[in-house]
């Protein structure tokens, strides 16, 4: 399976929205994804299983627990495919933060001439 095919899935996405806060024992995941989605106990079973053989999930048993956590090298291969499409956001970032500072400079430039007396107003 494609990571854009087992990242398509919104519940997938959650789980691992989820797993990014740290370690998780499926119990707990299993009980947020059931609230917030609706689907049965099989059902997130089934795409804990779909993110772990997908390299995105790994699993330990600590007693009778099963604990998830986030493997980050297919998140890795991710960004690095996403690396050059880049180019067709990040100069866009950089004008607006160009124009946020031009924005931000010309309300201190008006707040300065504000501040400085008005030499019509002054009495001789």
């Amino acid at each position: 399976m494609h990571a854009f095919d087992v990242l398509g899935d919104p519940v997938r996405r959650r789980i691992l929205e989820l797993l990014a806060e740290g370690e998780q024992p499926a119990g707990t995941v299993g009980d947020v994804v059931r609230r917030e989605f609706g689907i049965s106990q099989p059902a997130v079973s089934q795409h804990l299983k779909v993110l772990r053989e997908n390299g995105f999930a790994t699993v330990r048993p600590d007693g009778t627990r099963r604990l998830y956590a986030v493997n980050s090298e297919p998140l890795r291969d991710i960004d690095a495919w996403l690396d050059r499409f880049r180019r067709y956001w990040t100069p866009h970032l950089d004008a607006l933060a160009t124009e946020l500072a031009r924005g931000r400079r010309e309300r201190r430039l008006r707040g300065a001439a504000d501040d400085s007396p008005d030499e019509s107003r002054s009495t001789p």
